[in-house]
Order: C-alpha cells, then structure tokens, then sequence
C-alpha cells in the first residue's frame, strides 16, 4: 500500500523520472490555516542540489495544490499536491533495467512486479518521493504547534563523528526549530565541519557515508497511542521505515537497556508542581505504547547511500550472468542531512494522526 494512516491518511504516488511526484492528504480537521510559506521553506530543506554535499540533480519541489484548500482555510475534503518533474536524466539509468544496483530496491522490485517497474532513477522506490512526505508533514507541523507541540530533529552521526544527544528530559521548543535553520544540523557547532569533510572525502573517494538522525517531540499530552497494534513506537516505526535507506530505530535508551538493570532502567515519577512528570526519561517518553507526557525521543540509523561510482559485483538478468557494475547518474554521497526534515515530517504527520485518533476516542 501506499497509503498510511488512521484517522488522517497520507497517500503518496508518483516516480523519480516520471511526470510528477505528489500526496492526498485526506480527514484533516476542516478550518486550518496553512502558511505555503512556511511549508515551501520545509521542502527547500530537503531539496536537492543546494550544496556539494548532495546530488548535483536540482529540483525546485514546487508545489500545487489541486484541492482541499479553499478561502485561505482547509475545507476537510483531500488535500491533493501535485510537484512536476524536471531535472532528470533517464539515459543514466539504461542499463539498470538490466544490471541490478547493490544495495538497491532493483533486483527485489524487479522479482516483485515482474519486471513492470519504473527502474528509473529508482522510480517509485526513489529518495525523491520523500518530497510528498514533506509536504504532509509540513502541514501537520503547523497543527501540532497550534496545539502546542513542537518536533525537531539534529545529526547525532556521521560516520565517525558524533554529535552529542538531546538532554532526554527535553529541550526547548526554540532549540528545535532553530536547528530547522541549519544545513547540517548538530547542537556541539564543532561537529558540523567534521561532518561536512566526512562527507566531501566519501565524495572524492567515489564513495558513501551513513550516519544516525535523532527525533524530538515536545508539548505531546500523556495518553496518546494505545497498546500492542496501534503503539506509538508501531506507528512511528512503521512510517520511519517508509523512509529510504532507514535501517534500524531506538526508542529512549533503545538496544542500551540490554546493559541495565531494573533500577537504572526505570523513570521515577513525580509532581511538578501539578504537572506528573519522570526524573529521567530512559522510555523516550512512552510507557506501554502510550505518551506519558515526557518528549518523545528516538533515532534512526540511515545506511550510506548505495549508489556509489566504484566498481560493485553483481548481476544481469539479461545475461543470467555475474558482473561488474560502475554506477552513473547523479547521486548523494550522504543523504543523511536531506533525511532530516523528512524524519521530522514524518513524526508530525503520524503523531497528529495518533492526536486526533485519540481525542476521536475519548
């Protein structure tokens, strides 16, 4: 499927190298005001060609809206976007009908559609179809802070530089969005040039580098989410792994606590003042598949990015042979800062869906 979501659903469609690339957004409450200007600003964020750390390919993800917006306010009706394609090059890819990428979706798309699918660019499996992703999450985002809720993401890893972690307990609002502001968001400042030569020496050795992205959600109300099926880490991780080159996820102190006795595991409770809150907060905010009021804390590991210029074996379905393949085209040498606002868009759009959800069951 290529739809997501419960009370709000999110459908995605569209191909790297075909016409367009866009989302419905349907159930959204009816009313919303929408800043396009702040949801443009989103997507220039997850934009390609802005730098020499990303794929020289430029698309503007320029958006139109089809429908469900009407007098400046969301009618309650589908929210349609539609983005043209532009800057692709399809001859790059003639040989990847055949010649299956390591590390890539083709060989396992292949088998999946009988050979049926749009290999181009990576067609439906692309990087590039995390532009609709932003664009929903963007819009959601909005709601949330309406609401009072705020999410944020920074670069915990590069390859082997490390930032350090957000305080588990919270941090403010106003630092979340100010790494928003950041081409490679990090909160020790001496990390990002590290990163950055990280990246450039991957680039010039015709190689990749993965890294680590850690998610933030303040301001949520304890009592989102439900048990087992519709946990908040089930939903989340469902979405996070609709990401490309996602690999693996960790709630709170996540694969840590394998290491941990009870007592250092737990979160103490207590009164702040009216307010019930945890003395530290191991459980990234959630206990039992639902929010106990703490930020919501995780992070997501992205793989480098496996279309790389050296030489790889593999093999051609063509031929029924093994080869080698040299890769063309225009690829990122790290997607992990691109990745950002899409993490973050989509922990907005499914944490306004567990919101609504809930008040829709109370």
């Amino acid at each position: 499927m290529n739809t997501i979501g419960k009370t709000i659903t999110l459908t995605v469609f569209g191909e790297s190298h075909g016409a367009s690339i866009g989302a419905v957004l349907d159930g959204l409450p009816a009313g919303e005001v929408i800043d396009w200007d702040g949801v443009r600003q989103e997507m220039a964020r997850r934009a390609p060609g802005r730098n020499d750390m990303s794929t020289a390919r430029v698309e503007k993800d320029a958006f139109v809206i089809q429908s469900g917006f009407f007098n400046g306010h969301t009618t309650g009706t589908p929210l349609c976007m539609v983005i043209q394609n532009g800057d692709h090059r399809s001859k790059d890819y003639d040989q990847l009908r055949h010649l299956m990428r390591p590390g890539h979706a083709d060989y396992s798309g292949n088998i999946r559609y009988g050979g049926y699918n749009d290999y181009r660019g990576g067609g439906h499996f692309s990087g590039r179809l995390t532009a609709p992703i932003v664009f929903a999450g963007a819009v959601a985002s909005q709601i949330l802070a309406r609401r009072g809720i705020t999410v944020g993401s920074h670069i915990l890893q590069i390859q082997h530089v490390v930032d350090r972690r957000f305080s588990p307990v919270g941090e403010t609002a106003e630092t979340l969005r100010s790494l928003k502001a950041e081409t490679l968001p990090v909160l020790n400042k001496g990390c990002a040039p590290m990163m950055a030569e990280a990246i450039r020496a991957a680039k010039e050795d015709l190689d990749s580098v993965g890294g680590i992205i850690e998610c933030m959600a303040v301001g949520l109300p304890a009592g989102v989410g439900d048990p087992m099926f519709d946990s908040v880490e089930s939903h989340l991780s469902q979405m996070m792994f609709s990401i490309p080159a996602v690999k693996a996820i960790e709630f709170g102190d996540g694969f840590a606590f394998a290491g941990m006795k009870g007592s250092e595991g737990n979160d103490s409770f207590y009164y702040d003042g009216t307010a019930v809150k945890t003395r530290t907060n191991h459980n990234g905010g959630i206990n039992g598949g639902i929010t106990n009021g703490m930020p919501v804390v995780f992070r997501v590991a992205v793989k480098p990015t496996p279309s790389i210029s050296k030489p790889q074996e593999t093999i051609d379905l063509d031929t029924k042979k093994n080869c080698t393949l040299e890769i063309k085209g225009r690829h990122d040498p790290c997607i992990v800062q691109r990745a950002v606002p899409v993490v973050e868009a989509a922990t907005a759009w499914t944490l306004l869906d567990l919101l609504l959800t809930a008040q829709q069951g109370r």
